[in-house]
């Protein structure tokens, strides 16, 4: 993560949802190419601003801590993993912002927090995933889709085991959901990509590193301060969502 330039450190992570067709423009592969080269590059910050649901949080990330770019290492790291940037913006300015971006849309925890739940939030990707999107509140549905979409699109972090070609074995925990809250399940391998064709989102991935994990690829090496905004970012966006989760239960069962 280190050096890596904001543009291709966005494009990193971008790419695994980019690929699936859940977010951004099309030509996903344009993002993987420019990611595997590191080249920081104008076509790189243009399919940026097609990420409606991200390019928000970083505006709001950069007009708060008073950057130009939203597209600086600092905001982009911010959005994906976390750090005392988060801490900078309001969380009565994020909902305000959302309220615009997002006017009509349903579903989601964001537009009626309750008062505990609401100092908590902030312009992370956990955030969005808990809070924004719908599957949150899908949960009680008895479909394993939610809890899946949930888990796989939040960003996680693990240990790499081993490696081997384009795949790599990675130890992290799981999202769980206890009918009540959700919660991170005991530490279990999954087998995730680390490179296709010969691209990779994050080269040079050994054994022992740990690394940042976006649906079933690796997107970044982390260091231990960034495992650690990682875990602190993610815990207090489940916390929200937990509080709001059990307060829409309370209301059911009344």
């Amino acid at each position: 993560m280190a050096g890596t330039s904001g543009s291709v450190l966005f494009a990193r992570y971008a790419y695994p949802p980019n690929e699936l067709g859940y977010c951004g423009p099309d030509d996903a592969a344009g993002l993987l190419a420019s990611s595997a080269a590191g080249e920081d590059t104008a076509e790189i910050a243009g399919r940026a601003r097609q990420f409606d649901g991200a390019w928000v949080y970083l505006q709001l990330l950069a007009e708060a801590a008073g950057i130009a770019d939203p597209l600086d290492a600092r905001v982009v790291r911010a959005y994906w993993v976390g750090g005392e940037l988060l801490e900078r913006l309001p969380p009565d300015r994020l909902h305000d912002r959302l309220a615009e971006q997002f006017a009509g849309q349903t579903g989601g925890l964001w537009n009626r927090l309750s008062a505990p739940a609401r100092p908590l939030a902030r312009a992370h990707h956990s955030f969005h995933v808990f809070a924004v999107y719908p599957w949150a509140g899908l949960l009680g549905s008895g479909s394993p889709v939610p809890l899946s979409v949930l888990d796989r699109c939040r960003i996680r972090w693990g240990q790499v085991e081993e490696t081997h070609g384009d795949e790599a074995v990675v130890v992290s925990r799981p999202l769980r959901w206890g009918g009540e809250r959700l919660h991170l399940g005991d530490a279990a391998a999954e087998t995730v990509r680390q490179s296709a064709g010969g691209q990779s989102l994050s080269s040079g991935v050994l054994a022992g590193d740990w690394v940042a994990l976006h649906f079933d690829w690796i997107c970044d090496r982390l260091d231990p301060e960034a495992v650690t905004d990682l875990e602190r970012a993610s815990d207090q966006q489940l916390q929200l969502a937990n509080l709001e989760l059990q307060a829409a239960a309370r209301v059911r069962s009344a």
